[in-house]
């Protein structure tokens, strides 16, 4: 499951027991990506909460299902076909459209983006694209078309932080060889109205 050490579910104890059990799926499933952080619990407590306010949160206005698609984006631009998986599954669950989900899914890998998003959608990956790919490379007018199709500045923000998010992520599951064995594909905290509940379903 990861190049490292991980302690599974039936095994742990203490803070690192609490912390699968608030995290957990199905039949006390335990996400590879989390698990990875098994020794050092302090981390894992960490990136699920970035995670929870970044993608699943009441706060935010930008809808889920983009978020998500955003977060494919960066995965599949970064090589990270654990977290380009995951979340375009995700996604998927959450749009209830097969055909749109299996174009949104060629679009991104394509690069070809206006082929199924709006203006505005187009807008906010394309801004995340440049951040991912060359983020040294950033200026202040990369904001400018954004603002240009409708989006507010909160919502900038939301697309910048589940950009920099999935770079975190990215980074995690390539660096520790964590693979999707075991793992139910797709879940995700979904009771975005309590930002303590964290259980995937």
């Amino acid at each position: 499951m990861t190049w490292i050490k991980t302690v599974a579910y039936e095994d742990a104890t203490g803070r690192l027991k609490m912390l699968y059990d608030r995290i957990k799926g199905p039949d006390n499933n335990v996400d590879n990506i989390m698990m990875s952080h098994s020794l050092r619990p302090h981390s894992m407590d960490g990136h699920m909460t970035l995670y929870k306010y970044v993608l699943h949160h009441t706060g935010n206005t930008v809808p889920k299902w983009f978020l998500e698609a955003i977060g494919g984006l960066v995965s599949h631009l970064n090589g990270c076909a654990y977290c380009f998986d995951h979340h375009l599954t995700g996604m998927a669950r959450l749009l209830k459209d097969e055909a749109k989900s299996a174009a949104i899914r060629s679009a991104i890998t394509s690069g070809d983006f206006a082929s199924v998003f709006d203006s505005r959608e187009v807008a906010a990956l394309t801004y995340a694209r440049k951040l991912t790919v060359d983020p040294a490379a950033m200026i202040e007018q990369d904001v400018l078309p954004l603002r240009a199709v409708g989006w507010e500045d909160g919502e900038i923000l939301e697309i910048n932080q589940v950009t920099a998010y999935f770079a975190y992520a990215n980074r995690t599951v390539l660096g520790l060889g964590v693979s999707t064995q075991g793992d139910i594909i797709g879940l995700s905290p979904n009771n975005s109205d309590n930002p303590d509940d964290w259980s995937h379903t």
